[in-house]
């Protein structure tokens, strides 16, 4: 069997993919978790908040094994990189769960609103892409940049 050093392309993207959707979960949850009185529910985020911490710092080691190791750059402003990315990930969410619906509908009516909806959805998630493409918060053609911004990210949530 032959052992490679290096991450694969591929699953070096589906890292990010993790990376990122769990860091922007992770800082909700640190944010949140003071303003849930319920202390059955507050010990289900504390156990959340756990288990992606744990995932991240997992995930992080590997990250040297990428096809291009991670740089650094400096970024404008992180709380608006955050803001962005937490809308992103929520509009990639409502892409997939119209697409679910959608093969699952037989009504044909609710199929073209259904329709409708995911191709809005669609163009919510270009607009967002690219406000975060354009000001450098997302460089998806750059992957040592997309990288870096993976591992700053992480460690602000890790850090709270």
């Amino acid at each position: 069997m032959n052992v490679h050093h290096r991450l694969a392309w591929h699953e070096t993207l589906d890292m990010h993919e993790l990376v990122a959707f769990q860091t922007v979960s992770l800082i909700e949850l640190k944010r949140a978790i003071r303003q849930v009185q319920d202390q059955e529910l507050r010990n289900l985020y504390a156990q959340t908040i756990q288990v992606l911490d744990g995932n991240l710092r997992e995930l992080l080691a590997f990250y040297p094994n990428a096809p291009i190791p991670p740089g650094h750059r400096d970024q404008k402003d992180p709380a608006t990189g955050f803001f962005a990315g937490n809308l992103l990930g929520m509009a990639k969410t409502l892409v997939r769960s119209y697409a679910i619906a959608i093969t699952e509908t037989a009504t044909p009516s609710l199929r073209e609103v259904l329709t409708r909806q995911i191709n809005v959805a669609i163009r919510l998630h270009a607009s967002v892409y690219y406000f975060m493409y354009e000001r450098s918060y997302y460089p998806s053609y750059d992957l040592e940049k997309l990288l870096a911004n993976d591992v700053r990210n992480a460690q602000t949530a890790l850090s709270m």
